[in-house]
């Protein structure tokens, strides 16, 4: 992961990954290689997953039941596995965002980051 040409510390980053993918896949399904330019766009490039992170979190994912894949191929284009969010894989977003809140707003007091 990469943070301003710098790498994040990969243990902050590692109990986000899967809140990161399910919230992508909570809009649309979505192929690998789309998902890592969405997240890469939308953070402005502060979070840049690589296949070698992404896809063992897809799978593990799809193993736990909160992501189901599918292959597809349009006419003229080449096969895409696309992954999308199980409603198991809501209720643990769900679950997960609480969990984050409850994280951040502690680490925000400890740190003196507390919104006013």
């Amino acid at each position: 992961m990469c943070w301003e040409g710098r790498s994040l510390d990969k243990e902050l980053l590692k109990g986000s990954t899967p809140i990161v993918v399910l919230s992508l896949l909570q809009t649309r399904p979505m192929y690998g290689y789309e998902m890592m330019k969405r997240i890469e766009a939308l953070t402005n490039g502060v979070l840049a997953f690589k296949e070698g992170t992404l896809y063992p979190i897809l799978h593990q994912l799809e193993l736990l039941g909160y992501v189901h894949s599918t292959w597809s191929s349009e006419s003229g284009e080449r096969r895409r596995k696309y992954y999308a969010i199980t409603d198991e894989g809501q209720a643990h977003l769900a679950a997960k965002r609480r969990e984050w809140s409850q994280f951040r707003t502690a680490i925000d007091k400890v740190i003196g980051e507390e919104p006013v």
